[in-house]
């Protein structure tokens, strides 16, 4: 008896929801999701690597002679320190979030420089 009002009430409205792969909200402002490297910026100082607290990034050689760079996002915490220290912008946190693998292997980020 009590729902009957309640139900006719909600009828009109639009769900609450969305229907998630086809609909998407906007990613908000500030979200710290998948990094990017700029291979042409890095000048291979290792401080992104130094001081990640989570250990996620390895640095594929020193100074000039750096080949690449890994990002392990399974580990990383996406705290974006490793973009604030970063002296020639070259590491940015994108907003692209889905990040979901089916293996752990998947969830390796490896840039190398071409």
């Amino acid at each position: 008896m009590a729902m009957e009002p309640e139900l006719l009430k909600n009828l009109t409205k639009k769900p609450a929801t969305l229907v998630y792969p086809f609909e998407k909200f906007p990613p908000v402002e500030g979200l710290r999701a998948k990094h990017m490297w700029y291979a042409d910026r890095c000048i291979g100082c290792g401080l992104c690597a130094r001081v990640c607290p989570a250990f996620a990034i390895e640095l594929d050689g020193r100074g000039k002679d750096v080949k690449g760079i890994t990002f392990y996002l399974g580990r990383c915490v996406f705290c974006a320190q490793c973009e604030e220290v970063c002296p020639k912008k070259a590491i940015k946190l994108t907003q692209e979030y889905e990040l979901a693998c089916y293996t752990q292997e998947d969830t390796i980020l490896k840039f190398t420089k071409e």
